[in-house]
């Protein structure tokens, strides 16, 4: 099988987009292209964890997602230095899969940081890496106005952070009801 995009041993590997609403199995596909690197070039998958636990069911959601990853995938947590953790796994030989740009964008707001000051870092991370890159995000706009600022703000940075992401992307894929629809690439 021909991998989409993969590129020569001297290019930045190519960056795949896949975002969709809650439960549309953005993730499940995501992961399923992320083994099929892994499979057919021999890539070692690694997991970018935006998600932080500050409960007990987040605390069981993580800890089955990493029994469906199963061994062979490595974890790096990354809720606020997603650029940084970018830079650190990328190697020629890995896949990466950032889940996801919805949570890291949570949590700098969280934080009182400006998720948008960041995205020309999380860009130029993403454009660098040796290997290929799997990115997952929630699309946030396809709702009804938040009645609430803050909400309001989180859509309007999401939507926007969303749109520099696919602009920067080699391929982009919007998941409904668990079927992909190729966007770009």
């Amino acid at each position: 099988m021909t991998i989409p995009g993969t590129t020569p041993d001297s290019a930045p590997g190519p960056v795949y987009f896949v975002l969709g609403g809650a439960r549309s199995g953005k993730t499940g596909h995501a992961l399923a292209l992320v083994e099929d690197l892994h499979r057919n070039l021999k890539l070692s998958p690694v997991y970018i964890a935006t998600a932080q636990a500050f409960d007990d069911e987040m605390i069981d959601r993580i800890d089955r997602h990493k029994a469906e990853r199963g061994p062979h995938w490595t974890t790096v947590e990354a809720p606020m230095d997603l650029a940084g953790a970018l830079r650190g796994a990328s190697a020629r030989d890995t896949v990466l899969l950032v889940d996801c740009l919805t949570l890291w964008i949570s949590n700098l707001m969280l934080a009182d940081r400006d998720p948008e000051a960041e995205a020309p870092d999380l860009v130029a991370a993403l454009n660098a890496a040796p290997g290929p890159v799997v990115v997952v995000s929630n699309e946030v706009g396809l709702s009804i106005v938040p009645e609430n600022a803050l909400a309001r703000r989180f859509r309007d940075v999401q939507g926007r952070l969303n749109q520099i992401i696919a602009s920067a992307a080699d391929r982009v894929e919007f998941i409904a009801a668990g079927l992909p629809l190729r966007l770009k690439g």
